[in-house]
């Protein structure tokens, strides 16, 4: 078999050579060896690129986001230390498993909650003093508080006692929002009243679920384990009533906006707001108990995450992104729902939710996409700016990319690290040209023959 190959090899690539003095024709040159000229990198990626790539990323961020309080106040950098967009970056950042990326988060989250007692009483004299600790000390909004207590449970899980401590009130202050303040419609389900009464934004689906399940777990680790699976009741709730009102099930897709007032609810599929679903559907999944009480809930949430991502997968471009509005291929190739998407197959995968002989290669590609939008200084590019909601394809096809568009660098954090579990949790190989996942590590780069077939290369 291998001189079989090796003779093989040798004939092609004379014939290769023999042709550039003649034309080039199907009986000269054995065409399937030609290099395609794809858009972006194609192939199994390196981990040590991979690290780069992201390791380049967390070194901005590190400059972009100081963090040692200046003059008894919280610096201002780049990026707000307190946004949701922060907490989905600590989020990313902790769950890499790398001291490095846990130390940038949870150096941040620390911070934050010593420096919320230092301002508190200069806080209750004059809300305006300090913009980013109001976010802290008095959360207005999902927003303002979901993405952070979902960091700041995750972090407290290995955290010292000092600093679960320090964490206590800020989660509590945090999730008492969520539970208790924020508005919601006569069901149950998060709502706002902009732009209409009793609108549902697909975006808070993520900014107020995995926050309630990160609670619960933060509740377990503390012993309540009764109050904990109420807690997590309550966010299998959550996802039920916004399938109800979002999911477009033809197309396996989230609407982005649900208005009570409407007769029938247009559908624009934005790619962000879909990331931010899958992205809560991953999130529950991992907050989820390990001893079977919840498994049947579990199994739910597995189902819509598998239906989701097939339908995300029937739409990705052949660059391995996906579009700004997901089934308009006129609009922009966007960066941050693309990273969403890249870390959500791949750790749907690595948990062995879904396949990785269907959607490996989703997933890798979508990775080699991303990882040309981070330029030499670590910066993210083409993401989306911050977007409401509309009710036509333009307000979303126009809407600005930045590379300061927050959004984007937790997300290119998560899929990078993931991509590299994914590396090591499965069997990826170039097969015939193209990427294919094994269930077995394949040793050999000889072409695969069927030992029945004597001239199976003249299929290729």
């Amino acid at each position: 078999m291998k001189t079989y190959a090796l003779a093989f090899i040798i004939t092609s690539t004379v014939l290769c050579l023999s042709a550039t003095a003649q034309e080039i024709n199907d009986s000269n040159t054995p065409l399937h060896l030609m290099q395609p000229a794809y858009d972006t990198p194609y192939g199994i990626p390196q981990e040590n690129d991979i690290r780069s790539s992201i390791g380049r990323v967390l070194n901005y961020l590190d400059e972009a986001m100081p963090c040692q309080p200046v003059d008894g106040r919280l610096p201002r950098g780049s990026f707000r230390l307190t946004s949701y967009e922060a907490g989905v970056l600590y989020a990313a950042c902790l769950s890499t498993g790398d001291d490095k990326f846990m130390q940038f988060a949870n150096n941040r989250l620390r911070t934050i909650a010593e420096q919320s007692v230092n301002e508190a009483k200069q806080m209750a004299k004059d809300p305006k003093y300090d913009a980013q600790m109001r976010m802290v000390l008095y959360p207005g909004a999902l927003d303002d508080c979901g993405a952070m207590v979902a960091a700041y449970c995750r972090s407290y899980i290995n955290a010292d006692k000092d600093t679960r401590k320090a964490y206590d009130p800020v989660i509590e202050r945090y999730i008492s929002f969520v539970l208790n303040k924020q508005y919601r419609m006569s069901d149950g389900t998060f709502a706002r009243k902009r732009p209409h009464y009793n609108t549902v934004w697909l975006d808070d689906m993520y900014m107020g679920v995995p926050a309630m399940a990160w609670y619960a777990r933060y509740l377990a680790e503390k012993g309540d384990k009764v109050r904990s699976a109420e807690i997590l009741t309550q966010a299998i709730s959550q996802i039920r009533l916004f399938k109800e009102k979002m999911w477009v099930a033809d197309k396996k897709l989230f609407r982005h906006g649900w208005v009570e007032a409407m007769s029938s609810h247009p559908a624009y599929h934005w790619g962000r707001a879909n990331g931010w679903a899958i992205l809560t559907m991953c999130e529950v999944l991992d907050a989820m108990p390990a001893d079977g009480s919840m498994d049947a809930q579990a199994e739910e949430v597995k189902t819509l995450l598998r239906e989701h991502i097939s339908g995300l997968c029937a739409l990705q471009d052949k660059t391995g992104f996906w579009h700004q509005l997901l089934d308009h291929p006129d609009t922009y190739l966007e960066t941050s729902c693309t990273a969403i998407y890249a870390y959500c197959i791949s750790h749907a995968i690595n948990k062995g939710w879904i396949d990785a002989l269907t959607y490996g290669a989703n997933a890798m590609l979508a990775w080699q996409a991303c990882q040309t939008k981070i330029n030499e200084r670590g910066q993210v590019e083409g993401t989306c700016v911050g977007t409401g909601m509309g009710f036509d394809p333009a307000f979303y096809a126009y809407r600005p990319v930045h590379k300061m568009a927050a959004h984007g660098y937790g997300p290119m954090i998560w899929a990078g690290s993931e991509m590299i579990r994914l590396l090591h949790a499965t069997h990826p190989k170039m097969n015939d040209s193209a990427v294919h996942f094994y269930k077995t590590e394949q040793k050999t780069n000889e072409p695969i023959f069927s030992e029945d077939v004597e001239n199976e290369e003249i299929l290729w």
